[in-house]
């Protein structure tokens, strides 16, 4: 129980991101980025200052931290703004059957099953409902949009991450803060140089910092505290809650109305995850 109760905080705050992302998609990608994994790593740091050794992580492990906060978070805040962003939202949910999809080439002693393969056709027919139901966008096209790529693509580095943080040495939790903020800083780099500056409101501050300490930091000190405690495949079910919630929340914030087409797609990408977790 303590343990799915950490995981559904998590899953609380995650239902959050994509309707905060939106919100705050005026400003560059890099520095949005930036700015909330800065913010979220500063929760670590009483246990960091407790304890001095909990940023002592190898540098595979730092790497593969940077690689799973910064690539994910940056390429669904691209997402985000260059796709219709409840069905971008949809794609990126992906992960979670990625992760079934995934990991018998990731980890050893895992075969790749018919209801897996199943799964995955069912979950891609959802996704391709998503893409193909896109509403017109300002130009007055409709359907494909080149944003459902990094779409995918980030679903592909959090599936990825979660897999490999299984294959490294075990990191004791408030190293995610060292994970995001390096991650951060990396990003303010980038913004540097590659992004025109921008100016930042009172209201845009107080969004980052929801961002920062909530789906970009707590949820994910929650998380790993979860499946540290838990069965991590009743903990991965849990998180089918989360493309419901934050779908729903992304289209009360947009103002659209639920259509057949998106709730189908969502009952499909939901249903293969949970079907192909069900099987070892």
């Amino acid at each position: 129980m303590p343990a799915n109760l950490y995981a559904l905080g998590a899953i609380a705050l995650w239902i959050t991101l994509a309707a905060l992302g939106v919100s705050l998609r005026h400003i560059p990608p890099f520095l949005l980025t930036g700015i909330a994994l800065l913010m979220g790593s500063l929760l670590a740091l009483p246990a960091v200052l407790q304890d001095r050794k909990a940023w002592s992580v190898p540098a595979k492990t730092l790497a593969l931290g940077v690689y799973g906060l910064f690539g994910f978070h940056f390429l669904l805040f691209i997402a985000l703004r260059h796709a219709p962003p409840v069905e971008a939202n949809l794609v990126n949910y992906l992960w979670p059957l990625f992760m079934v999809v995934l990991a018998p080439l990731f980890l050893a002693g895992l075969r790749l099953r018919a209801v897996h393969v199943a799964a995955a056709l069912l979950g891609f027919a959802g996704a391709a409902i998503a893409i193909l139901s896109a509403s017109n966008n300002a130009t007055g096209a409709v359907g494909w949009s080149w944003g459902f790529v990094p779409a995918l693509a980030s679903a592909f580095i959090w599936a990825s991450y979660s897999l490999l943080t299984q294959r490294v040495k075990p990191f004791p939790t408030a190293a995610i803060g060292l994970f995001g903020l390096v991650s951060g800083l990396l990003s303010l780099l980038c913004h540097w140089a590659l992004e025109p500056q921008a100016g930042l409101s009172a209201r845009d501050w107080l969004l980052l910092a929801v961002m920062g300490w909530g789906p970009l930091g707590a949820a994910f000190f929650l998380w790993d505290k979860a499946l540290k405690l838990g069965d991590a495949r009743q903990i991965g079910i849990l998180s089918y809650i989360t493309p419901l919630g934050s779908t729903a929340l992304l289209m009360l914030v947009s103002g659209r109305p639920l259509s057949w087409n998106i709730g189908l797609a969502a009952v499909m990408i939901i249903g293969a995850a949970v079907l192909g977790t069900r099987v070892k």
